[in-house]
């Protein structure tokens, strides 16, 4: 099995942290603890650096608020110094990281996504009569620490990042939780999954499979083998990573499937009704801040070319009419 070592080397150098500031910093310019830290930034990054070196630098306490789109979460907040850390910390475990996720995986992977996860969904449905589709109940609280801390030690064989990279995993109190806010907690629960993907690809053998974070599918042509992977996943996942389906079917995939915001069917795309009202209501919200100067004619563009990019790869004619989308982008052409 391939180890990690000499990383912490790496990660604590200046230019390391120089790095980890400018992209914490992305898209995060109007909060005000990022103001605040702008105004000695060279001063207090080289003050975080140097803690993490002389190993002071602990996780700080969570903030949390609740938010509802597109279903109720709970989102976790840190202050803007432990975001700097934990991308000082992925600027170089993240390549590492990417060469032990098997290929069909595809959420936070550069080159991969929510896209590259439908296309390749459409592959399958062609060659396949049935799907075993689930999902994981609330994965990320219950993600447990001690599983998750211990693959990480039997990776990584280098015992100043482990010490930070426990001290993130174990920042939540109790034993389960990885929380949804942090940077590290995709890369933490894509690699949590790594133990499941093994699983179906090598013992279950699997050839069409294909997981986005805790959704994932099985394809095949035996309706019966499905339900018994269904089954022995359901077994294996309790045992190894204490987690449960919240969600488990197998059906013919002439019904179509439902998965990353469409509905796969053998030679078309829809998108998911739930994901087309959503896309309405957030044009029609970025048409009314432009209005209103509230945005401006980058920022409409930003959010409208990134709507268009979404809904093209879908049968969305009728929408795209309905978000008036041609109207939209007369405006900044």
């Amino acid at each position: 099995m391939k180890t990690y070592k000499n990383l912490w080397v790496q990660i604590i150098t200046k230019e390391n942290f120089d790095l980890a500031y400018k992209n914490a910093r992305k898209g995060k310019t109007r909060r005000r603890d990022v103001r605040e830290f702008e105004k000695d930034a060279e001063r207090k990054l080289e003050e975080i650096r140097q803690s993490v070196i002389n190993k002071t630098f602990t996780t700080s306490e969570y903030r949390h608020k609740e938010i509802f789109e597109p279903k109720k979460r709970t989102i976790y907040i840190l202050p803007f110094q432990d975001r700097i850390v934990q991308h000082a910390i992925m600027n170089i475990l993240a390549p590492l990281m990417e060469k032990l996720f098997i290929k069909d995986s595809y959420a936070c992977i550069s080159g991969r996504g929510q896209h590259k996860a439908s296309m390749r969904t459409m592959q399958a449905i062609r060659r396949n009569k049935y799907c075993l589709k689930c999902d994981i109940r609330k994965f990320y609280p219950s993600i447990n620490q001690n599983i998750l801390s211990k693959m990480f030690h039997e990776k990584i064989k280098d015992k100043d990042l482990l010490f930070l990279l426990d001290d993130i995993i174990f920042s939540f109190p109790g034993e389960k939780n990885v929380p949804i806010g942090n940077y590290t907690s995709q890369w933490f629960g894509n690699f949590y999954l790594t133990k499941l993907d093994m699983y179906v690809k090598h013992t279950l053998k699997i050839k069409d499979y294909i997981r986005y974070c805790d959704d994932f599918m099985l394809f095949g042509n035996d309706k019966k083998y499905l339900h018994f992977c269904r089954v022995k996943i359901q077994e294996f996942l309790l045992k190894e990573l204490e987690l449960e389906y919240s969600k488990s079917d197998v059906f013919n995939v002439k019904q179509g499937v439902d998965f990353c915001g469409y509905r796969h069917f053998k030679n078309y795309i829809l998108l998911r009704k739930s994901t087309a009202k959503r896309q309405l209501r957030k044009v029609r919200k970025m048409a009314k801040l432009y209005q209103e100067n509230k945005i401006s004619k980058e920022k409409l563009r930003s959010k409208v070319e990134s709507i268009r990019g979404w809904i093209k790869h879908a049968k969305t004619h009728n929408l795209q009419i309905a978000m008036n989308l041609d109207a939209l982008r007369a405006i900044y052409a």
